[in-house]
């Protein structure tokens, strides 16, 4: 009787336990990236050549760019962010940018361009 009390006791715990893994594995990530930038169109453009090089890399992220308008004192901010599915394509995307010069050149471009103000990770509930 113990045996079937401690054996169904694991088998709960391991159903919460996988079904709380499945669950975080389909969470979503945004990253966000609050930046200056003197030159918004350029820096708009730059960020085209920024997904060419995401999508050479095999890097499935929707990156988008917004513009403060009602933010108080960061009003007139750039703001871009990129979504990813779960955390495994974010450090998949970390790694593989990483590791690539053309990505590095492409990021060392920017920073004479813009300021970053913030760089954030959220985690969807």
């Amino acid at each position: 009787m113990l045996k079937s009390i401690t054996l169904l006791a694991l088998m709960i715990a391991l159903g919460i336990g996988a079904s709380n893994s499945a669950s975080a594995q389909v969470k979503g990530y945004l990253r966000v990236l609050v930046v200056s930038t003197e030159d918004v169109p350029r820096y708009v453009h730059e960020l085209d050549n920024g997904r060419r090089i995401l999508k050479r890399l095999g890097i499935s992220v929707q990156t988008r760019v917004w513009h403060a308008t009602f933010a108080g004192p960061e009003a007139g901010s750039v703001v871009v962010t990129q979504e990813y599915n779960n955390f495994a394509a974010f450090a998949d995307a970390v790694s593989k940018t990483g590791a690539d010069a053309e990505y590095s050149q492409w990021i060392m471009s920017l920073d004479k361009i813009r300021k970053i103000a913030s760089d954030s990770l959220y985690q969807e509930l």
